[in-house]
Order: C-alpha cells, then sequence, then structure tokens
C-alpha cells in the first residue's frame, strides 16, 4: 500500500513514512499500526482487532496500544483533542480520519519528488509538498503566515504528481481567497507564475516540474 495525506506519504512496501520528502523514524509496531489504520480508513478499528494485528504473537495490555498510538500523533504532529489524522472513538478504537489517496505504480520517493511546486513569498519561499498543503495562521499549518488577518486555516493547495495538477481551495476564510483578481468559490487549477492573494498576504506559484531555467549573466560595466 502506498498513500498520501496532506505532506506525508507511506509506503509499506518499503516501509517508509515520509513527511516533507524526509523520512520520519516509527517503531516497528507503530507503522503497523499506522498501515493498518490507513487500510482500514474511514472506519474504527476495534482495540481488540488492533491487539491481535499488531501483536499476533503476543499477549499485550491496552496501556501498549495507546502508547504506539501516542507515537504515531507525535509522527505526524497530530493532536488527541482536535485529531487530524487519528481519531480516538472511547470504549471502542481508533480510526484514520484524515483526508488520504492512494498512489499505485509509484515509489512513495518519487511522487514526493516527482513535482517540484513552492510559494514566493516577500521575504521568503515556501516549499510545497505532494498531497494537502494548508495555508494559514496557525504554526501547524503547511505554509504560516504570521499575520492578523490571515485565518487560523486559510486556503489549502493540493498538490497531485500522478495528475501533475495542483489546485486552490479556500477554507471558509475570513477575508478570503484571491487568484489573480478572481475570488476563490471552489477548487481552482493553479498554473505557473500565478499571483495568489492570502487575505492581505501576495504569494506567487512556481511549478519547476520538467523546465530548467537558464542563470542570468550579471552584464557587468567595463572601465
Amino acid at each position: 500500500m502506498r498513500a498520501r495525506f496532506q505532506q506525508f506519504i507511506v509506503d509499506s512496501d518499503t516501509r517508509q513514512l515520509l513527511g516533507d520528502g524526509k523520512e520520519i523514524h516509527l517503531s516497528t509496531k507503530a507503522f503497523d499500526l499506522l498501515c493498518v489504520l490507513l487500510a482500514r480508513r474511514p472506519n474504527v478499528v476495534a482495540k481488540e482487532d488492533l491487539l491481535r494485528q499488531i501483536w499476533p504473537d503476543s499477549h499485550v495490555v491496552e496501556a501498549n496500544l495507546n502508547v504506539v498510538v501516542s507515537e504515531v500523533r507525535r509522527a505526524l504532529a497530530d493532536n488527541a483533542q482536535a485529531p487530524r489524522f487519528i481519531r480516538t472513538v472511547h470504549g471502542v478504537g481508533f480510526a484514520f480520519c484524515g483526508s488520504a489517496a492512494e498512489v499505485e505504480n509509484v515509489s512513495a520517493a518519487a511522487v514526493a519528488d516527482g513535482m517540484r511546486c513552492w510559494l514566493v513569498g516577500k521575504d521568503r519561499n515556501f516549499v510545497l509538498s505532494e498531497g494537502d498543503n494548508i495555508i494559514g495562521r496557525d504554526p501547524s499549518c503547511s505554509v504560516c503566515l504570521d499575520d492578523p488577518e490571515v485565518s487560523r486555516r486559510h486556503a489549502r493547495i493540493r498538490i497531485d504528481s500522478m495528475r501533475t495538477s495542483a489546485v486552490l481551495e479556500d477554507l471558509e476564510s475570513t477575508n478570503g481567497t484571491l487568484l489573480g483578481r478572481s475570488p476563490v468559490k471552489a477548487q481552482m487549477p493553479l498554473a505557473n507564475g500565478d499571483v495568489i492573494h492570502i487575505g492581505p498576504v501576495e504569494l506567487r506559484f512556481r511549478n519547476g516540474t520538467g523546465q530548467v531555467q537558464e542563470t542570468r549573466r550579471v552584464r557587468r560595466k567595463t572601465r
């Protein structure tokens, strides 16, 4: 199974978890748990079922499962009180609650590296990852903009290397999102050079897939 969600990619064949293209270490049991929840998403997997699958030849107590769940949450920067990925169903079990998509016939590393996209800001650039990139004021956002007129979760850019596409979507922000001069009311495709306004903040979308830009030569005056 190969699946992607937001900036993460899980490859059960190579047993890798990638975040922003970099490998994130998980223990064997934690990786197994994440794969089970992804494979069964969005269904709730009972604690007893998880214990049987992750510890097939051992008898362990429920506390062991809670430790492994906590490890996965730390790796994904997830919060049990406001989960983006791992949801607790009290008295029953756990479920993967994020938006994930299968990646077929492409290695996780290739997908992560396949479509190079970034946003050019006034003071810095933001590299975009495969899957969902949330733009907002919240420090947990993929593109964090420290401006009071930017909503905590303002907009989303979804990168899909399989389809070589990038789309922009407003997340019901207070001050709106513009693509060029057009308000973003639904998902809108992005092209290289598009100007995006996140509230008052201007960003330029860049897509470097398959493009090799020559370095501009500096003309120096001769004396």
